[in-house]
């Protein structure tokens, strides 16, 4: 009997043990991920986060203060977190208090809080993109109620300066407009995981190494030439009254854009209160114009390239050519008699650049406005640039042929414009502009400027007769107004009519007043593009030109350009 009894509770112990062990094996075994997740659950957060959004910098030039420069740098495009003030009205205990001592922080009506208070039960926002400082401060009025929430935000240091170069980042979170738009999948940040387990903040992704904030962005454009092609822009707009304007230079033996200024300008900070979208297109590279007599050096290049004329050739000006029906007349229907192709640039003389252009064939004339660039897009790196085909002229007749030699009926951008003028500066060679210098991703460098093209599109002899014949123009033409004591400057001017935007024909009083040119001119370091918009100015005047010389003279003695020449007192 005995026996039996212990027999049952050794049986009856086995099957408890075996039933703890089993189940111990499903717990540990079988199922040991699930509980193990669950463990990590309670020491570990999971987040998705976005890396910071890279920074846009200026880097002055290399030429100034030695050849190597000084690697300083201006912040264009950078991050600075604002916040989102909101408030529980529940738990306020005296909203009238509340809404006083915030309103005299944030900068708000002290009734616009009030009514968002009376009006909402539960959570309610109270303002935007207030800045640290402000938050700092409406910490230490411990108003109960009262939250705050941290939001990553662009900012813009320059405001204006720059402003259609550098675009803005739009509501969306996405880049708009010039550099924040063409780059923003270098400058966005990429999407993660962020861990926190016993403390420590881990961030990964699968699919991304090393760091989530997006790539920064260092210029060509150089500060101080912005500056102060900006401020001769406003000097233009209070002095000549200009509708708009356009400068721009670049370095013509590398492409780098050293300044791209448009007037008027915006605060990419405010873009959001501008009431037309046109501001925020860059006209540099993003609106067309027949750009008038700055054409006649790219006509004369062809003819002197092709062996039809050369600097002296000679051509007698009746002050008008026929052309089937219709009559080209000199500006102001001036008579200047027997002429050599160099005082035809001079004078800017109509009538002999349609001489020039009528001894090449139509095709030629047509393949080296498009080897000049002028068919197609310069490819710089801002978005959204613009192009014309020029079927007009491609399709038409003698007289549009005629017209395209000295710059009417033919369009192109200002920035198409410059890198056509790079061939007469850069031994015949054509640039490829660009504006950003390097990108740096996660601290290493990670683009190099573009490569140049090595295609001849003119003579080496050919650019340097046609600079040699521009160096007249500056010293003894119409472009006087341009010179520097001291420095050789080769430039045209330019005086072009506005066509009407719904017919045929051109605005009676309106034009577009331009000088192009580089210096120094036989080692030339920088080609400079003026354009003004509709000068209230007589149409005879060169309002471009003065421009011109105080910018060319700024960058003179802002990189210490040694002179050519000393004259001599008598």
């Amino acid at each position: 009997m005995k026996n039996w009894r212990l027999n049952l509770v050794l049986i009856f112990v086995f099957l408890c043990g075996a039933s703890v062990i089993s189940r111990l094996f499903y717990l540990q075994v079988l199922n040991h991920k699930f509980y193990q997740s669950q463990a990590l659950g309670q020491q570990a957060g999971f987040k998705k986060i976005n890396g910071s959004r890279g920074q846009i910098f200026f880097v002055n030039s290399r030429e100034s203060k030695g050849a190597e420069g000084t690697g300083e740098t201006k912040s264009m495009a950078i991050n600075k977190d604002t916040f989102v003030i909101s408030a529980m009205p529940s738990e306020i205990d005296d909203k009238d208090i509340f809404a006083k001592n915030l309103a005299e922080i944030i900068g708000e009506e002290k009734e616009l809080i009030l009514s968002k208070l009376e009006s909402q039960t539960s959570y309610t926002v109270i303002k935007k993109g207030i800045p640290q400082e402000d938050v700092d401060k409406i910490k230490n009025l411990n108003l109960k109620g009262l939250y705050w929430e941290r939001t990553p935000a662009r900012y813009y240091p320059q405001e204006n300066l720059a402003s259609q170069v550098v675009g803005f980042l739009g509501g969306e979170g996405n880049g708009q407009y010039g550099l924040e738009g063409y780059y923003e999948d270098n400058l966005k940040g990429k999407s993660g995981i962020k861990e926190n387990k016993r403390g420590l903040d881990l961030i990964f992704s699968p699919d991304i190494s090393g760091s989530l904030d997006g790539a920064d962005l260092y210029l060509t454009i150089d500060y101080n030439i912005q500056f102060e092609a900006e401020s001769l822009l406003k000097e233009a707009k209070k002095n000549l009254d200009i509708a708009s304007g356009q400068i721009i230079v670049i370095k013509p033996d590398s492409g780098r854009i050293l300044a791209m200024a448009n007037y008027p300008s915006f605060d990419p900070n405010q873009y959001s209160k501008e009431k037309y979208l046109e501001i925020f297109q860059n006209s540099a590279t993003q609106k067309l114009f027949e750009p008038g007599s700055v054409m006649k050096p790219f006509t004369m290049a062809a003819g002197i390239n092709e062996g039809k004329i050369t600097p002296d050739t000679t051509f007698t000006d009746l002050g008008y050519v026929k052309i089937g029906q219709e009559t080209i007349y000199n500006f102001g229907r001036e008579k200047y008699g027997e002429k050599t192709m160099t005082e035809v640039l001079e004078k800017s003389i109509n009538t002999g650049a349609v001489f020039v252009e009528q001894k090449i064939p139509r095709n030629i004339f047509l393949n080296y406005m498009d080897n000049y660039g002028f068919f197609r897009k310069t490819d710089v790196d801002l978005q959204g640039e613009v192009y014309s085909q020029n079927d007009l002229l491609k399709n038409g007749h003698d007289v549009e042929f005629a017209t395209a030699a000295f710059g009417q009926g033919i369009e192109i951008t200002p920035l198409q414009l410059i890198r056509g003028f790079s061939v007469f500066a850069n031994q015949g060679k054509l640039v490829k502009p660009y504006v950003v210098e390097k990108i740096f991703q996660d601290k290493k460098e990670t683009y190099m400027r573009p490569t140049q093209s090595k295609e001849q599109v003119i003579s080496q002899q050919t650019a340097s007769e046609i600079t040699t014949m521009m160096i007249s123009v500056v010293e003894k033409g119409f472009g006087s107004q341009a010179k520097i004591p001291g420095y050789y400057i080769a430039g045209k001017t330019g005086t072009a009519e506005v066509p009407l935007k719904n017919s045929k024909g051109y605005e009676p009083d309106k034009t577009i007043q331009s000088f192009i040119g580089f210096g120094p001119a036989l080692n030339p370091k920088f080609l400079i593009l003026i354009k003004l918009d509709d000068p209230k100015v007589p149409k005879s005047s060169l309002s471009a030109a003065p421009v011109f010389k105080k910018l060319a003279q700024y960058i003179i003695n802002y990189w210490q350009i040694p002179p050519d020449y000393v004259k001599l007192e008598k």
